[in-house]
């Protein structure tokens, strides 16, 4: 694929199709992987391969993880347009992107400096007025704007966090990926009922691990 032609009819299409051909093919998600632009995200040595279906490194040593993977995370949230969605691990910013697309409101949280600044920065170039950045230990949540509709996760933690389950609607969706940093971790639905949670164990996946605190970038 040639990233240098990403408005090419025929470049789109191959990004599409190679999506559908991983499993993602709810319709509101992929229109809006069609609309985000994931050129934007990725700056440097590998902005070349932004439109390839791989993940890639960004600064403060994590990654924008790879197209396929941001899908069936959306897809399996279940986002509708009134939800209000709190994303743990801003990263790039192209989660929260693609999220704004399908939701009412996203507050997204990481807990290092610079790639909020630089994620708040595309947001307002791309005019996604609808997202919160905020710099914060997403191991937390945001109990201030609790509860959430659903919530996303895009670090990898032993278990799914009190705090966030606790700041899960009932009948709300938490996506994210459970298991050891050095180990295979498992992508898990976790859908919030009146009898407790019930998890889904969706697929293998491999992610950064979520740590408490905030990073030493300033």
């Amino acid at each position: 694929m040639n990233a240098a032609r990403l408005t090419d009819a025929e470049t789109k299409m191959q990004f599409l199709y190679a999506l559908r051909s991983k499993g993602v093919t709810e319709a509101r998600v992929l229109n809006a992987m069609e609309v985000i632009d994931r050129g934007p995200f990725i700056t440097g040595l590998f902005a070349e391969r932004a439109y390839e279906d791989m993940p890639l490194p960004i600064a403060c040593g994590q990654t924008i993880s790879q197209p396929s993977v941001v899908g069936l995370m959306t897809q399996a949230l279940e986002v509708s347009p009134r939800d209000k969605v709190l994303e743990i691990g801003t990263g790039s910013g192209y989660q929260a992107a693609i999220l704004s697309k399908l939701a009412r409101r996203v507050y997204t949280i990481d807990r290092h400096r610079r790639l909020v600044r630089e994620a708040r920065t595309i947001f307002e170039k791309l005019d996604l007025g609808n997202i919160t950045a905020i710099t914060a230990d997403g191991s937390h949540g945001l109990s201030e704007q609790a509860p959430f509709d659903r919530i996303i996760v895009t670090a990898a933690a032993e278990d799914p966090p009190g705090p966030l389950l606790a700041q899960l609607k009932e009948g709300g969706i938490m996506v994210l990926p459970v298991g050891q940093s050095d180990a295979v971790q498992h992508l898990i639905r976790v859908r919030k009922t009146a009898d407790g949670p019930q998890y889904d164990e969706l697929r293998a996946v491999r992610f950064v691990p979520l740590l408490e605190g905030l990073g030493k970038d300033t």
